[in-house]
């Protein structure tokens, strides 16, 4: 068992009254445990103060949205992690490694990944002009070529 609480029934309503916000659609979350590094200082009052962090078992809500997966951590009492990722190479934190409030870790997870969801699709859509651009140019290279090799037939 965590020394950890497990998320409270008002936690998870707050949770999913945010994503329904967001989305504007009810989004299915899921329970889990994560192992976390945390510092035993932190987790308990009596511990020596050269402890070395070690794995604490955290409750953890997951959901997936919008191609991202997103994970919020608790770590203790009003003490929240966050995280979301697209692939296991591709993870993202907030800046913030450690929040009081569950809406506020909540929002800043919401709002980092909507920018880099922007930014994303910012980056796609240069690229595909960079990418037409650079057709274009070679097709007027071939059209070039081709005008060259009709004038040295004639």
């Amino acid at each position: 068992m965590s020394a950890i609480a497990e998320f409270t029934d008002t936690e998870i309503a707050t949770i999913r009254e945010m994503l329904v916000q967001r989305y504007r659609k009810e989004v299915e979350i899921h329970l889990a445990d994560s192992d976390l590094l945390l510092d035993a200082r932190e987790l308990v009052e009596d511990s020596a103060e050269d402890s070395e962090p070690s794995a604490v078992s955290c409750p953890t809500v997951y959901w997936h949205e919008r191609n991202a997966n997103f994970v919020i951590f608790k770590c203790g009492d009003s003490r929240y992690r966050t995280q979301f990722f697209y692939t296991p190479h591709e993870q993202f934190g907030t800046g913030i490694t450690e929040y009081q409030r569950l809406d506020e870790c909540i929002a800043a997870a919401l709002q980092t990944q909507s920018d880099h969801e922007r930014t994303r699709q910012g980056n796609d859509k240069a690229s595909e002009e960079v990418t037409a651009e650079a057709k274009k140019e070679v097709l007027e290279e071939v059209t070039k070529i081709d005008l060259l090799k009709m004038r040295e037939i004639d």
